[in-house]
Protein backbone atom coordinates (compact mmCIF):
# COMPACT_ATOMS: atom_id res chain seq x y z
CA UNK A 1 0.00 0.00 0.00
CA UNK A 2 3.05 2.56 0.54
CA UNK A 3 4.37 1.70 -2.77
CA UNK A 4 0.97 2.32 -4.15
CA UNK A 5 0.11 5.42 -2.15
CA UNK A 6 0.46 7.40 -5.00
CA UNK A 7 -2.50 5.90 -6.36
CA UNK A 8 -4.86 5.93 -3.38
CA UNK A 9 -3.45 8.90 -0.88
CA UNK A 10 -5.55 12.32 -1.74
CA UNK A 11 -2.15 14.71 -1.24
CA UNK A 12 -0.70 13.20 -3.93
CA UNK A 13 -4.27 13.28 -6.55
CA UNK A 14 -4.37 17.07 -5.58
CA UNK A 15 -2.99 18.46 -9.28
CA UNK A 16 -5.81 16.35 -10.90
CA UNK A 17 -9.13 18.51 -11.65
CA UNK A 18 -11.70 16.61 -10.17
CA UNK A 19 -14.01 19.58 -9.26
CA UNK A 20 -13.67 18.76 -5.18
CA UNK A 21 -15.07 14.85 -5.21
CA UNK A 22 -13.66 12.04 -4.24
CA UNK A 23 -13.68 9.06 -6.45
CA UNK A 24 -16.70 7.54 -4.13
CA UNK A 25 -18.17 10.73 -3.31
CA UNK A 26 -20.43 10.57 -6.40
CA UNK A 27 -21.66 7.12 -5.87
CA UNK A 28 -22.27 8.05 -2.09
CA UNK A 29 -24.15 11.10 -2.69
CA UNK A 30 -26.32 9.55 -5.44
CA UNK A 31 -27.11 6.41 -2.91
CA UNK A 32 -28.01 9.22 -0.30
CA UNK A 33 -30.55 11.06 -2.94
CA UNK A 34 -32.21 8.42 -4.16
CA UNK A 35 -32.85 6.72 -0.51
CA UNK A 36 -35.43 9.63 -0.20
CA UNK A 37 -37.70 7.88 -2.64
CA UNK A 38 -37.21 4.79 -3.15
CA UNK A 39 -37.51 1.75 -0.59
CA UNK A 40 -36.32 -1.86 -0.74
CA UNK A 41 -39.72 -2.89 0.11
CA UNK A 42 -41.00 -0.95 -3.46
CA UNK A 43 -41.95 -2.92 -6.74
CA UNK A 44 -40.56 -2.79 -9.95
CA UNK A 45 -43.86 -0.44 -10.70
CA UNK A 46 -42.74 1.44 -7.64
CA UNK A 47 -39.60 1.89 -7.83
CA UNK A 48 -39.89 3.25 -11.51
CA UNK A 49 -42.42 5.87 -10.52
CA UNK A 50 -40.50 7.16 -7.82
CA UNK A 51 -37.53 7.05 -9.89
CA UNK A 52 -39.04 9.24 -12.68
CA UNK A 53 -40.35 11.58 -9.67
CA UNK A 54 -36.89 11.74 -7.86
CA UNK A 55 -35.26 12.80 -11.55
CA UNK A 56 -38.40 15.52 -12.29
CA UNK A 57 -37.94 17.16 -8.54
CA UNK A 58 -33.90 17.25 -9.40
CA UNK A 59 -34.61 19.07 -12.44
CA UNK A 60 -37.03 21.37 -11.10
CA UNK A 61 -34.40 22.48 -8.92
CA UNK A 62 -31.61 22.68 -11.38
CA UNK A 63 -33.98 24.95 -13.37
CA UNK A 64 -34.79 27.33 -9.93
CA UNK A 65 -31.07 27.70 -9.45
CA UNK A 66 -31.07 28.56 -13.13
CA UNK A 67 -33.75 31.29 -12.76
CA UNK A 68 -31.95 32.57 -9.70
CA UNK A 69 -28.40 33.42 -11.14
CA UNK A 70 -30.12 34.92 -14.77
CA UNK A 71 -32.37 37.67 -12.35
CA UNK A 72 -30.92 38.13 -9.59
CA UNK A 73 -27.57 38.77 -8.46
CA UNK A 74 -25.81 37.58 -4.79
CA UNK A 75 -25.49 40.36 -2.17
CA UNK A 76 -21.76 40.78 -1.53
CA UNK A 77 -19.83 41.16 2.20
CA UNK A 78 -17.02 42.49 1.40
CA UNK A 79 -17.36 45.82 -1.25
CA UNK A 80 -14.32 44.76 -3.22
CA UNK A 81 -14.49 45.01 -6.95
CA UNK A 82 -13.40 41.64 -7.46
CA UNK A 83 -16.04 40.33 -5.40
CA UNK A 84 -18.26 42.34 -7.34
CA UNK A 85 -17.13 41.16 -10.59
CA UNK A 86 -17.06 37.39 -9.45
CA UNK A 87 -20.84 38.05 -8.38
CA UNK A 88 -22.10 38.84 -11.90
CA UNK A 89 -19.93 35.80 -13.16
CA UNK A 90 -20.17 32.96 -11.02
CA UNK A 91 -23.30 31.01 -10.26
CA UNK A 92 -24.80 31.20 -6.82
CA UNK A 93 -23.41 28.23 -5.06
CA UNK A 94 -20.22 28.85 -6.68
CA UNK A 95 -19.75 32.53 -5.61
CA UNK A 96 -20.59 31.66 -1.78
CA UNK A 97 -17.37 28.96 -2.10
CA UNK A 98 -15.46 31.94 -3.77
CA UNK A 99 -16.43 34.77 -1.27
CA UNK A 100 -15.37 32.20 1.55
CA UNK A 101 -11.87 32.01 0.13
CA UNK A 102 -11.67 35.84 -0.08
CA UNK A 103 -12.76 36.69 3.77
CA UNK A 104 -10.19 33.62 4.67
CA UNK A 105 -7.26 35.51 2.60
CA UNK A 106 -7.61 39.12 4.83
CA UNK A 107 -6.26 36.70 7.89
CA UNK A 108 -3.39 35.44 5.88
CA UNK A 109 0.41 36.66 5.93
CA UNK A 110 2.94 36.81 2.95
CA UNK A 111 6.61 36.31 3.62
CA UNK A 112 9.40 36.68 0.30
CA UNK A 113 11.27 33.42 0.88
CA UNK A 114 13.45 33.63 -2.31
CA UNK A 115 13.38 35.35 -5.63
CA UNK A 116 15.35 35.02 -8.89
CA UNK A 117 14.84 36.29 -12.54
CA UNK A 118 12.07 33.57 -13.47
CA UNK A 119 10.34 33.24 -9.86
CA UNK A 120 8.98 34.85 -6.38
CA UNK A 121 8.24 32.04 -4.26
CA UNK A 122 6.19 33.36 -0.83
CA UNK A 123 5.28 31.62 2.42
CA UNK A 124 2.20 32.28 3.22
CA UNK A 125 0.51 31.80 6.96
CA UNK A 126 -2.53 31.56 8.26
CA UNK A 127 -3.55 30.53 11.94
CA UNK A 128 -6.18 28.51 12.64
CA UNK A 129 -7.18 27.25 16.02
CA UNK A 130 -4.29 27.76 17.66
CA UNK A 131 -2.63 26.33 14.79
CA UNK A 132 -0.36 28.46 12.11
CA UNK A 133 -0.50 26.50 8.86
CA UNK A 134 2.27 27.32 6.09
CA UNK A 135 1.52 27.38 2.53
CA UNK A 136 4.38 28.19 -0.64
CA UNK A 137 3.00 30.25 -3.72
CA UNK A 138 4.88 30.52 -6.48
CA UNK A 139 4.56 33.28 -8.99
CA UNK A 140 6.70 32.83 -12.67
CA UNK A 141 6.81 35.85 -13.84
CA UNK A 142 7.19 34.78 -17.61
CA UNK A 143 4.23 33.31 -17.89
CA UNK A 144 2.31 35.31 -15.17
CA UNK A 145 0.66 32.33 -13.16
CA UNK A 146 0.72 31.85 -9.54
CA UNK A 147 0.08 28.32 -8.28
CA UNK A 148 -0.10 27.51 -4.56
CA UNK A 149 0.99 23.82 -2.87
CA UNK A 150 -2.81 23.37 -1.27
CA UNK A 151 -3.18 22.77 -5.15
CA UNK A 152 -7.07 24.07 -4.46
CA UNK A 153 -6.81 25.97 -7.73
CA UNK A 154 -5.96 22.47 -9.81
CA UNK A 155 -8.48 20.69 -7.69
CA UNK A 156 -11.79 22.09 -7.08
CA UNK A 157 -11.32 25.01 -10.09
CA UNK A 158 -11.59 27.82 -7.25
CA UNK A 159 -8.88 30.30 -6.37
CA UNK A 160 -7.42 29.59 -3.30
CA UNK A 161 -7.54 32.08 -0.57
CA UNK A 162 -3.26 31.86 -0.31
CA UNK A 163 -3.34 33.67 -4.08
CA UNK A 164 -5.70 35.73 -3.03
CA UNK A 165 -3.52 37.04 -0.82
CA UNK A 166 -0.68 37.66 -3.47
CA UNK A 167 -3.40 39.65 -5.88
CA UNK A 168 -4.46 41.68 -2.41
CA UNK A 169 -0.52 42.51 -1.73
CA UNK A 170 -0.31 43.14 -5.64
CA UNK A 171 -3.18 45.31 -5.72
CA UNK A 172 -4.69 43.49 -8.30
CA UNK A 173 -8.98 44.59 -8.50
CA UNK A 174 -10.13 42.13 -10.87
CA UNK A 175 -9.63 38.25 -11.18
CA UNK A 176 -7.83 37.41 -14.47
CA UNK A 177 -9.71 35.14 -16.83
CA UNK A 178 -7.13 32.19 -16.80
CA UNK A 179 -8.60 31.71 -13.39
CA UNK A 180 -11.87 31.54 -14.20
CA UNK A 181 -13.77 28.19 -14.92
CA UNK A 182 -16.44 28.54 -17.58
CA UNK A 183 -17.43 25.44 -15.79
CA UNK A 184 -18.65 27.60 -12.58
CA UNK A 185 -20.07 30.85 -14.60
CA UNK A 186 -23.52 31.02 -15.24
CA UNK A 187 -23.26 30.83 -18.97
CA UNK A 188 -22.15 27.76 -18.83
CA UNK A 189 -25.26 26.09 -20.32
CA UNK A 190 -24.91 28.59 -23.24
CA UNK A 191 -24.16 27.45 -26.94
CA UNK A 192 -23.95 23.82 -28.31
CA UNK A 193 -22.73 20.51 -26.02
CA UNK A 194 -22.11 17.54 -28.17
CA UNK A 195 -21.40 13.87 -27.37
CA UNK A 196 -17.80 11.77 -28.09
CA UNK A 197 -19.38 11.42 -31.61
CA UNK A 198 -20.08 14.71 -32.06
CA UNK A 199 -23.41 14.81 -32.05
CA UNK A 200 -25.81 17.28 -30.14
CA UNK A 201 -26.91 16.90 -26.65
CA UNK A 202 -30.46 18.30 -26.50
CA UNK A 203 -32.38 18.99 -23.12
CA UNK A 204 -35.51 17.06 -22.14
CA UNK A 205 -38.03 17.54 -24.48
CA UNK A 206 -40.43 19.55 -21.93
CA UNK A 207 -37.93 22.07 -20.63
CA UNK A 208 -40.92 23.12 -18.68
CA UNK A 209 -42.71 26.27 -17.42
CA UNK A 210 -39.84 28.39 -15.49
CA UNK A 211 -36.72 27.80 -17.99
CA UNK A 212 -39.82 29.21 -20.98
CA UNK A 213 -40.89 32.02 -18.36
CA UNK A 214 -36.70 32.72 -18.04
CA UNK A 215 -36.07 32.92 -22.06
CA UNK A 216 -39.58 35.29 -22.84
CA UNK A 217 -38.86 37.06 -19.65
CA UNK A 218 -35.18 37.97 -20.91
CA UNK A 219 -36.80 38.58 -24.17
CA UNK A 220 -39.05 41.38 -22.82
CA UNK A 221 -36.57 42.83 -20.94
CA UNK A 222 -34.62 43.70 -23.69
CA UNK A 223 -37.39 44.65 -25.67
CA UNK A 224 -38.56 47.69 -23.14
CA UNK A 225 -35.13 48.33 -22.99
CA UNK A 226 -35.01 49.65 -26.67
CA UNK A 227 -38.09 51.23 -26.63
CA UNK A 228 -37.46 53.21 -23.76
CA UNK A 229 -34.91 54.67 -26.28
CA UNK A 230 -37.31 57.13 -28.08
CA UNK A 231 -40.59 57.86 -27.96
CA UNK A 232 -42.27 56.60 -30.80
CA UNK A 233 -40.37 53.14 -29.83
CA UNK A 234 -42.89 53.10 -26.24
CA UNK A 235 -45.30 53.77 -28.51
CA UNK A 236 -44.95 51.49 -30.79
CA UNK A 237 -44.24 48.81 -28.26
CA UNK A 238 -47.35 49.92 -26.38
CA UNK A 239 -50.24 49.46 -29.03
CA UNK A 240 -48.53 46.22 -30.54
CA UNK A 241 -48.68 44.63 -26.62
CA UNK A 242 -52.43 45.47 -26.67
CA UNK A 243 -53.10 44.19 -29.77
CA UNK A 244 -50.74 40.87 -28.57
CA UNK A 245 -52.91 41.05 -25.02
CA UNK A 246 -56.41 40.68 -27.02
CA UNK A 247 -54.81 37.87 -29.26
CA UNK A 248 -53.69 36.02 -26.38
CA UNK A 249 -56.86 36.32 -24.71
CA UNK A 250 -58.99 34.91 -27.59
CA UNK A 251 -56.13 32.09 -28.22
CA UNK A 252 -56.43 31.12 -24.44
CA UNK A 253 -60.50 31.34 -24.20
CA UNK A 254 -60.66 29.12 -27.11
CA UNK A 255 -62.67 29.16 -30.80
CA UNK A 256 -65.99 30.37 -30.74
CA UNK A 257 -69.28 27.95 -31.86
CA UNK A 258 -69.46 29.57 -35.30
CA UNK A 259 -66.13 28.95 -36.08
CA UNK A 260 -66.01 25.33 -34.47
CA UNK A 261 -69.36 24.53 -37.21
CA UNK A 262 -72.19 26.97 -36.62
CA UNK A 263 -74.09 28.37 -33.49
CA UNK A 264 -76.78 26.46 -31.63
CA UNK A 265 -80.01 28.36 -31.02
CA UNK A 266 -80.22 26.92 -27.80
CA UNK A 267 -78.05 27.23 -24.82
CA UNK A 268 -77.11 24.54 -22.63
CA UNK A 269 -75.97 24.90 -19.35
CA UNK A 270 -74.06 22.18 -17.65
CA UNK A 271 -76.11 21.53 -13.83
CA UNK A 272 -74.62 20.08 -10.46
CA UNK A 273 -74.15 16.28 -9.73
CA UNK A 274 -76.90 14.59 -8.13
CA UNK A 275 -75.88 14.38 -4.27
CA UNK A 276 -75.95 10.80 -3.39
CA UNK A 277 -75.56 9.91 0.63
CA UNK A 278 -71.95 8.00 1.81
CA UNK A 279 -72.36 4.58 3.28
CA UNK A 280 -71.64 5.06 6.70
CA UNK A 281 -70.07 7.90 8.61
CA UNK A 282 -73.85 9.47 8.74
CA UNK A 283 -73.71 9.59 12.80
CA UNK A 284 -72.41 12.57 14.30
CA UNK A 285 -69.52 12.26 16.19
CA UNK A 286 -69.55 13.65 19.57
CA UNK A 287 -66.70 15.03 21.11
CA UNK A 288 -65.22 14.51 24.84
CA UNK A 289 -66.89 17.26 26.88
CA UNK A 290 -70.59 16.64 25.11
CA UNK A 291 -69.95 13.20 26.42
CA UNK A 292 -69.33 14.39 29.54
CA UNK A 293 -72.21 16.65 29.88
CA UNK A 294 -74.48 13.53 29.05
CA UNK A 295 -72.69 11.57 31.56
CA UNK A 296 -73.46 14.55 34.73
CA UNK A 297 -77.23 14.46 34.07
CA UNK A 298 -78.94 12.19 36.61
CA UNK A 299 -82.49 10.96 35.78
CA UNK A 300 -84.16 9.69 39.48
CA UNK A 301 -85.35 6.31 39.32
CA UNK A 302 -88.33 7.13 41.50
CA UNK A 303 -89.81 10.04 40.12
CA UNK A 304 -88.12 10.95 37.22
CA UNK A 305 -86.54 14.62 38.18
CA UNK A 306 -83.33 15.43 37.67
CA UNK A 307 -81.25 16.65 40.71
CA UNK A 308 -81.07 13.90 42.71
CA UNK A 309 -81.32 9.73 42.91
CA UNK A 310 -83.68 7.23 44.19
CA UNK A 311 -82.20 7.05 47.65
CA UNK A 312 -82.53 11.16 48.29
CA UNK A 313 -85.99 10.94 46.16
CA UNK A 314 -88.67 13.56 48.63
CA UNK A 315 -91.41 10.79 47.62
CA UNK A 316 -89.51 7.91 49.52
CA UNK A 317 -88.47 10.54 51.97
CA UNK A 318 -92.27 11.41 52.82
CA UNK A 319 -93.62 7.62 52.83
CA UNK A 320 -93.39 6.14 56.59
CA UNK A 321 -91.52 3.07 57.03
CA UNK A 322 -92.92 -0.43 59.49
CA UNK A 323 -91.13 -0.50 62.42
CA UNK A 324 -88.40 -3.22 62.04
CA UNK A 325 -88.49 -6.25 64.41
CA UNK A 326 -85.82 -5.30 66.96
CA UNK A 327 -87.98 -1.70 67.35
CA UNK A 328 -89.92 -1.79 70.99
CA UNK A 329 -93.86 -2.90 70.50
CA UNK A 330 -96.25 0.27 70.17
CA UNK A 331 -98.16 0.20 73.79
CA UNK A 332 -102.31 -0.76 73.28
CA UNK A 333 -105.27 1.62 74.24
CA UNK A 334 -107.63 -0.77 75.98
CA UNK A 335 -110.21 1.39 75.81
CA UNK A 336 -110.85 1.38 72.76
CA UNK A 337 -114.47 0.71 71.58
CA UNK A 338 -113.01 -1.93 68.88
CA UNK A 339 -111.47 -3.93 71.91
CA UNK A 340 -115.50 -3.87 73.54
CA UNK A 341 -116.98 -5.88 70.19
CA UNK A 342 -113.62 -8.17 70.40
CA UNK A 343 -114.59 -8.88 73.75
CA UNK A 344 -118.60 -9.47 73.55
CA UNK A 345 -117.01 -12.23 70.71
CA UNK A 346 -114.68 -13.70 72.14
CA UNK A 347 -114.53 -13.82 75.48
CA UNK A 348 -112.07 -11.53 78.03
CA UNK A 349 -108.10 -11.79 77.48
CA UNK A 350 -105.79 -11.19 79.57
Amino acid sequence: MFDLRESWVPAYARHFFAAGMSSSQRVECSHGFFKQYISRKNSLMDFIIRFERALSHQRQKELVADHVDAFEVAQCILPMPMNKQMATLYTRTMFQKFEQELIQSTACFLELKTENASKVVFNVSERKNWETRVAEVVYVKDSDHASCSCKRFEFVGIICKHILALFRRDQIEYMPDKYILKRWKKTAKFGLVSDANGNEIKDSADPGLLIKRSTMSRLASDVVEDALMCEEGCELLSETLKSLQVKLKLLKDGPSNNEVGGSSSQTQYMKDPKRVRCNGGSKRVTGAKEKAMKRGIRHCRECGHIGHDRRQCPRNLNTPTSPSNNDESTPIDLSDPLFDEFYRMHGPTQ
